[in-house]
């Protein structure tokens, strides 16, 4: 597999998530905390739900 989710708690104590290629790049984040470990979870449900082909936006 190329990248992983990994879930963890922030210095706040609040959850948050990354996306990380197996080389060691964070290639997306969570962008927010979530007061419970479901939550989060849930967060990186929906990413796996609707991004999968998501168009690109040149915004250049």
């Amino acid at each position: 597999m190329a990248a992983t989710f990994e879930l963890y708690q922030d210095r706040a104590g609040e959850y948050r998530w990354r996306l990380r290629h197996e080389n060691g790049n964070i290639i997306a984040d969570s962008g927010q905390g979530y007061t419970t470990k479901e939550n989060a979870k849930n967060g990186i449900q929906s990413v796996k739900e609707n991004a999968p082909d998501a168009p690109i936006e040149d915004q250049a």
